[in-house]
């Protein structure tokens, strides 16, 4: 059983996210017996959700805060209530709202819990704290492998 995690963009073009999708699907396809760790937010992470569902694995939902769900892209919930709906485990982290400090914690939870993160990540600095950026310095300091999954030329 191989234990991954996610960080990555939110608000990807749909060009974008298709390409994601191909990258994230070969990473999740190279890990036997997978077990995705991921926040399920639009972006990355509910394309990673997917891609371990669909490879037959099973899924660990990181939830930032009790106020998550209507964080979210009005559009984008339904997406989000199927994919928690199919999480064997669900760790439901005490922050109320989310804010920078529950993605933080969040981001470290799934760390933790995993034995490589894939990040989708263009590489550019975080645009607030618990971004992508903090997510990926964090499992560095941890000794946890990270991949970078980011097209070749793509401009968030």
């Amino acid at each position: 059983m191989t234990q991954l995690a996610i960080t990555g963009h939110r608000g990807l073009s749909a060009e974008l996210e298709a390409e994601i999708d191909k990258m994230i699907r070969a990473a999740v396809a190279s890990s036997a017996d997978v077990v995705g760790v991921s926040c399920l937010a639009d972006g990355a992470d509910a394309v990673f959700a997917q891609a371990v569902l669909d490879a037959g694995g099973s899924l660990v939902a990181v939830l930032p805060a009790l106020e998550y769900r209507e964080s979210l892209p009005e559009e984008f919930r339904p997406v989000y209530d199927r994919l928690l709906a199919r999480a064997g485990k669900v760790v439901q982290l005490p922050y109320v709202t989310p804010d920078p400090e529950a993605y933080m914690e969040a981001g470290k939870r799934m760390v933790d819990q995993a034995e490589s993160l894939l990040a989708v990540w263009d590489g550019q600095p975080g645009r607030g704290v618990g971004g992508t950026a903090d997510v990926v310095a964090y499992a560095r300091s941890r000794g946890v492998p990270v991949t970078v999954l980011w097209p070749e030329g793509a401009i968030r």
